[in-house]
């Protein structure tokens, strides 16, 4: 009799599940558009400061667009306010680690961070992950500067046609100590738009 039972049990289990997630999925808000990315913040629970989302599509392959990516010995596209980046460990398409330090304007402290990178690559659909979160207990923290340890980011690379490619940049960061609103700001909703105009500008030049 047993058998009777556990078919639909294990359904409902799964319906319920479904009803779950999307109830705590997370609701983005449209902020802007520049420069053909559109970028999105949403309220996380428990916390004071936003998540944020940048969507855009590049116009060149999949491929390329992941190894600029994901290759964190060649940064010149980066955030101009990130002034300092040494690389701890990188294996390339797999995994990196490295120490970098935001420069941002007196009087606010330098925040510092230690990043730890897992690359992960579907060989069916070609969606490549770089995904980044706080490194631990490597790198020493240092006088005069704020660590930041409440941070995540991923970039989100999909195939989206010929010479086409679908870009996401999805993330949160903690700055920590007393900021000025318009800091947290440029963090979460300047940065992110640069950021992604770094990689459109660099792979679209003819």
């Amino acid at each position: 009799m047993m058998g009777d039972y556990r078919l639909p049990f294990t359904a409902m289990f799964v319906f319920m599940l479904g009803i779950s997630i999307s109830m705590f999925a997370q609701s983005w808000d449209f902020i802007k558009e520049k420069d053909g990315i559109k970028l999105y913040t949403c309220k996380d629970a428990g916390k004071s400061l936003k998540s944020y989302k940048g969507v855009t599509d590049i116009k060149a392959p999949a491929d390329k667009v992941f190894a600029l990516l994901e290759d964190v010995n060649h940064t010149e596209w980066w955030d101009k306010n990130v002034n300092q980046i040494k690389v701890l460990l990188y294996e390339k398409y797999k995994r990196a680690q490295y120490y970098m330090v935001y420069d941002l304007p007196w009087p606010v402290t330098d925040r510092d961070l230690c990043v730890d990178v897992t690359v992960t690559t579907d060989r069916v659909t070609g969606v490549s992950r770089i995904m980044a979160v706080p490194l631990t207990g490597v790198v020493p923290e240092r006088e005069g500067m704020i660590r930041i340890k409440d941070y995540r980011q991923t970039w989100t690379v999909k195939p989206a046609g010929n010479e086409l490619t679908h870009v996401v940049l999805e993330g949160f960061v903690d700055p920590a100590g007393s900021i000025p609103d318009w800091i947290s700001n440029m963090l979460i909703v300047d940065s992110p738009l640069k950021v992604i105009n770094g990689v459109k500008l660099r792979l679209e030049k003819k």
